[in-house]
């Protein structure tokens, strides 16, 4: 294991009263004690939510500025590596809830995070969200359903995500389509007799279109990690960006962190992409009309930067008959989204009366 200094994003904050760990409160701006109850503000530095020139990073210049060591756990199962405080005794992978093994802690260079975006819902109300959400379920084992579940499994998590900003340009040709509608005869046999009529079909007159777009792309969001199970799902992976905070380590107090395991530029490639959809959609707007085909895009990216931020996220994952599932809460917005088991049994007897219910019918009906 690689040793080292402390680094600034590992430091713990003491209660000046009690002398227990500090930590973040959820949905404020202040640290909490949560043995005596005494609170300290958090006061992140405005002028440390900058964009970071991108072809510098890329170029493997510049990239010392803004990075640190930070002590990793690194999960063999799923391959997510995460920082986790001192404060969870029970180490086990957020994800997958594979054992982590506090010998093989190591230290690693990262990207400091440009910015945060802090939990607004609690541990416990994230629970309660679980809580609910296990109780809705159709066919779900009765086990499951009485299962008193544990709301220290569900854990808070900083994931890392990229943001890529910058002017884009492009030239495009293609195709203007507006609609126009054609009378077009048709027979059809009223009363035994045949009789001609009419029915309005639309048709598309296309004509060249070339020309120009350009614009500012703000915030394209990128994934920072890769793990092989647990992967958060789209269905709650939308943040308010508007609401992001210089970063501050206090914001991590209690947290888990995890750091990138998608590099830099491989995060950029995909932010290429999705810039590229972004200019098809400005080209298809500049040609108008009622539809339109772009047949090429010749796009340029310029005064390109990018952020590493990290984002709040809930995971409980849980175990039934040996296999493991995973909910996710959005930590700010409390959009959730799991997996879950089904009851073999529930459904069996289900389709048995469905099965009785309708030999019955038929049996009444022959009557």
């Amino acid at each position: 294991m690689k040793q080292g200094p402390t680094q600034k994003s590992e430091l713990k904050k003491a209660c000046i009263n009690c002398g227990a760990e500090l930590t973040y409160a959820p949905g404020t701006s202040h640290l909490k004690c949560d043995y005596c109850g005494h609170e300290e503000d958090i006061n992140p530095d405005e002028s440390l939510l900058i964009e970071l020139e991108l072809k510098s990073y890329l170029d493997q210049m510049g990239a010392q500025s803004h990075s640190e060591e930070i002590s990793l756990l690194h999960c063999k199962n799923c391959g997510a590596n995460q920082h986790v405080e001192e404060n969870y005794k029970s180490l086990h992978c957020v994800y997958c809830g594979t054992p982590l093994i506090i010998e093989d802690l190591y230290k690693e260079d990262w990207i400091l995070p440009g910015a945060v975006l802090p939990f607004q819902l609690t541990q416990q109300e994230s629970h309660r969200l679980f809580e609910k959400w296990v109780k809705k379920l159709w066919f779900a084992p009765n086990k499951l359903k009485r299962a008193a579940l544990d709301p220290t499994h569900t854990k808070g998590l900083y994931a890392p995500y990229w943001t890529f900003d910058a002017q884009l340009f492009a030239n495009y040709t293609g195709q203007r389509g507006d609609y126009y509608y054609v009378s077009v005869p048709y027979t059809t046999t009223v009363n035994g007799k045949t009789v001609t009529r009419t029915r309005q079909e639309r048709r598309t007159r296309w004509t060249p279109a070339a020309g120009s777009i350009q614009g500012f792309v703000d915030d394209t969001l990128i994934k920072a990690s890769h793990q092989k199970k647990g992967l958060i799902p789209l269905k709650i992976a939308r943040w308010n960006l508007n609401k992001l905070e210089p970063f501050d380590t206090s914001f991590l107090a209690g947290f888990i962190t995890e750091k990138y395991t998608i590099p830099l530029k491989d995060g950029h490639l995909e932010a290429k992409d999705e810039a590229r959809v972004i200019a098809d959609r400005w080209a298809k707007r500049d040609i108008g009309g009622d539809t339109q085909r772009v047949h090429s895009l010749d796009m340029t990216l310029s005064d390109e930067t990018f952020k590493h931020i990290l984002l709040p996220v809930y995971i409980s994952a849980y175990q039934y008959k040996g296999k493991r599932y995973n909910f996710f809460v959005n930590g700010q917005s409390g959009a959730i989204s799991g997996d879950r088991p089904y009851s073999f049994w529930k459904i069996f007897f289900l389709v048995l009366a469905v099965i009785a219910l309708i030999v019955l019918i038929l049996y009444l009906q022959g009557q």
